[in-house]
Formats: structure tokens, sequence, C-alpha cells
């Protein structure tokens, strides 16, 4: 294995493993008969590895796998001792328990890692993981983890070539994730983290959507979305304790919605976009479902929230001056009164809840405190979207009537040119055409009914049906 910047490096019984990984690549070629193989991609190209028995023991956990990247957070102190000392005992072992843990919170054991065990318990491997040959798994950490627990002595193995470095090992392992089996996905913020990796390496973004089976449009949602939580990771900061990102791999469709939302609000107004933004994520950093966060809009604190939160919710920091980019000299515009408190508001959720998170970690009197300001702020909230909701709905029920009759109206334009074509054809029914616009007629009679009932001032269409079926009557 060749060693490239910002690797790892060998760990302590490489060359050990070697000898056994050559030895064994030796037996299998000089054993004749059919030999199982692994096509992988390899350096752009499609390349066939062999196969081998390898003991479990002798293997390592990949500490640079993307499986578990944004997991490695959960302690924060072995996640340094894994970067100081990858190799380790404490390290591996590490690594193996992010292995079987639920993604989304790690002090969980994952049904999926049962599931995964389960199946290896009753039909052993399907597919061979991959190594290097100094014994580093490439593919297959969850496997290896699962077959421990078995006390499966061996693992299938392929092996990667002598030539390999970090970049390959990377390249290889996305690669073979990506491939349509049964393979279990990465988590989503294991993905996000993953796209964001391989754009920053310099791979153009097209061709990392390709990879990923995405538009491009979408791996830039993603990365958008990545950034957010970035931020609000760092807007979270209470002392010694923060919020990881993987505190948010439950909140996917949501994020994907704030996106989309933004995206549409800031063709139209950068400001009122900037206040949906922040608005929607507070509401997901208090976890509130999808249909609640897409009640929230631009003015959702002004109309229905401002006055029901408390004063100590409501204060706003100090207008900031604008702000000049250095290098080119350009000024940027300082976040307006309305953004600027929204950002607080947000920013004292994610306080609160980084602190509520950590509880084991922090004073008593701290954890007081963050209680009641995010119990204060989701009960504010909560109840601020009960109007927001009931005005949805009548929003909803007003435009309802007037989309029915635009999608009528489309249906008859369709109509139309069906009824030339079948005419063209000479295969019109016009008997049963006949049928339908008489119960075309009734039905706008009805209508025309409904308006008199409905509306007080008739506009020039309203008016126009009521003579129509006035003059037809008379």
């Amino acid at each position: 294995m060749i060693k490239d910047a910002g690797d790892f490096g060998l760990p302590p019984h490489a060359a050990k493993n070697k000898d056994i990984v050559e030895k064994r690549l030796k037996d299998v070629a000089a054993g004749g008969g059919l030999q199982e193989t692994l096509t992988i991609e390899w350096r752009s190209k499609a390349h066939v590895v062999q196969v081998i028995d390898m003991p479990l023991d002798s293997l390592y956990y990949n500490p640079g796998t993307h499986r578990i990247r944004a997991q490695r957070s959960y302690d924060p102190q072995l996640d340094r001792r894994l970067d100081d000392d990858p190799w380790s005992d404490e390290s591996q072992d590490y690594l193996e328990y992010l292995l079987q843990a639920e993604p989304s919170d790690p002090s969980k054991r994952d049904k999926d890692f049962e599931a995964l065990k389960q199946s290896l318990a009753d039909f052993r491997q399907n597919e061979p993981g991959l190594i290097t040959r100094e014994g580093i798994l490439v593919n297959g950490n969850t496997r290896a983890a699962a077959l421990r627990e078995l006390h499966v002595p061996d693992i299938r193995v392929a092996v990667l070539p002598d030539s390999c470095t970090w970049e390959d090992i990377n390249r290889v392992e996305l690669s073979l994730q990506l491939r349509h089996d049964t393979r279990r996905p990465y988590s989503y913020i294991n993905r996000l983290l993953t796209i964001d990796e391989q754009v920053e390496a310099g791979r153009p973004l097209k061709e990392v959507a390709r990879d990923f089976r995405i538009r491009e449009s979408t791996a830039e949602q993603d990365l958008w979305v990545l950034a957010c939580l970035r931020d609000l990771s760092d807007r979270s900061s209470a002392g010694d304790v923060q919020l990881r990102l993987l505190d948010f791999e439950d909140a996917q469709e949501r994020l994907r919605e704030v996106h989309r939302a933004y995206a549409k609000e800031s063709k139209a107004d950068a400001q009122k976009a900037e206040l949906l933004k922040e608005n929607r994520l507070a509401a997901i950093v208090m976890n509130f479902s999808k249909t609640d966060v897409r009640l929230i809009e631009s003015d959702f604190r002004d109309r229905y929230l401002e006055h029901r939160l408390p004063d100590e919710l409501k204060v706003a920091p100090a207008a900031a001056p604008a702000r000049v980019i250095p290098g080119i000299n350009r000024t940027v515009k300082a976040d307006v009164p309305q953004v600027a408190a929204a950002r607080a508001f947000t920013d004292s959720v994610l306080r609160a809840k980084a602190v509520v998170r950590a509880k084991e970690k922090v004073p008593a009197a701290q954890l007081d405190a963050a209680t009641s300001v995010f119990e204060v702020a989701h009960k504010a909230v909560e109840a601020a979207l009960e109007p927001a909701g009931k005005d949805a709905r009548v929003r909803k029920r007003k435009q309802a009537a007037p989309d029915r009759l635009n999608d009528a109206c489309q249906d008859i334009e369709q109509c139309i040119t069906d009824m030339v074509l079948a005419s063209a054809s000479r295969s019109l029914d016009e008997e049963a055409l006949d049928e339908a616009v008489l119960k075309l007629k009734a039905t706008l009679k009805k209508l025309a009914q409904a308006t008199a009932q409905t509306i007080e001032v008739p506009g020039e269409g309203v008016e126009w049906l009521r003579d129509a079926v006035r003059q037809e009557q008379s």
C-alpha cells in the first residue's frame, strides 16, 4: 500500500497480514478450478480482484469509512483518540460500537445491524468484503462486526492491488456502496458528508451526482442543507456542548422542504426567504412534524408568534454594520432587524437543545435553565401553529373552487382537441357527445345558482354565467 497525503498510516500487524494475504493469493492461484472474484471500479476502469478467506481477528476496521463519519462525534474524546491512533484497541472498539449503533442515536443498537447479523447467521455471506493487503477493511466493516459477534473465525474478502492509496480506498468504497444490491445505504448525514468530501477533493459536482445516481440539482440541495446544518451546529455552542450533525439524521424530508421553499421565496424576496428559513429551522430543531413546518411562512413570527413569546425570547441583537469581504472589498449588507430577531430566537433554541441533549455533562442549574427556555419556546411555537393552520385551511378552501374550475377548463380544451381528431377520422360518437354537453349545461346551471347564493357583487365572468342561464330559461 502506497502512502499519500491525509492517510491513516499502517496498522501494527500490516506486514504480518500482507504475508498471509500474499500466501493465500498464491494458494488460490495454484489451486486451479473455479475461483471467486469481485469486479470493482479501479481508477476509472473495471478491475477483477481475487477473493480469499482471512481470519477476522487479523483485520482492522477502516477509520476513514464514510458509513459512520457523522457518528464519530458521538463521543468527542474517543473521536480525538481515533484521529490520534486509529489502530489502537480503544479506537477499533469505538469503530465497532458505532457500526452496530443507530445512526440517529448511537446510544441505541441499530435494528438494521441486528437484521444483518441474523441474515449472516442464517445464510452466511452473500458477497465478499474487500481489504487492502495490510488487512484494512475497505468494504464489509459492518459485516465483519456482525460476524465477530457470531464468533465466525473467517471472512471472505477480495484484495485490492498493492499499489492502492487512501484516495483509492475512498473511491472504491464509494463505488461499491452505491451499487444497487442489498447493501445497507449510508445514513442521510453521512451521504451529505461524502458528497461534500468528493466536491472538496476537486471532483465536478455533476460527476459526483452521477456516482450517487441523483440529479445535479439534488446534489446542490444536499450541499446547501449540509452548510445549514454546519451553521446550526456552530450556533448551538453553549460552553463545552453543542449539537452534532448526527442530531439531524431524522430531519431529511423537512430539511429538503426548507430548501425548496427557500429557493422559491428567494427569487422574489431574499430577506423573506431568510425569515422563512430561520423560522422553519427553529421548528425543526424543536422537532415539529413536517406538516407543522409547512405552515411556517416568512410572516409566521410577526403574525402568529411574536405576541406569544416571553420577553426573554424577544430580545434581538443590536443591528450589525455591513461587512466587507477581505480581498475583494465587496460590502455585504447586515441582516435586517426581523432576520436578526429570527436568528436570535433560533440561536436560543439551539443552545437550549444542546444543553438538554448533554444533560449528563452540564451543571444542574444550567440544565434547568435550558430546559425552561426550550419548553417555553416549544409551547409558544405550538400555540402559534394553531391559528397558522386554521388560516392555511381557510386559504385552501378559498382557492379550492377556482382551482377545480380551472382544471375543468383544461379538460374542455383537451376535449376540443380530441373532438377535432375524432371528427377527422370519422370516429366521433355524436350521441355520447350530445349527452355530455347536456350534462355540462345542467352543471353550469347549478354553478350559476350557487354563485347567486354566495357572491353578492359578481364579476364579469360570474355575471356572464348568470346572464347565459337566464337567457336559456326565458
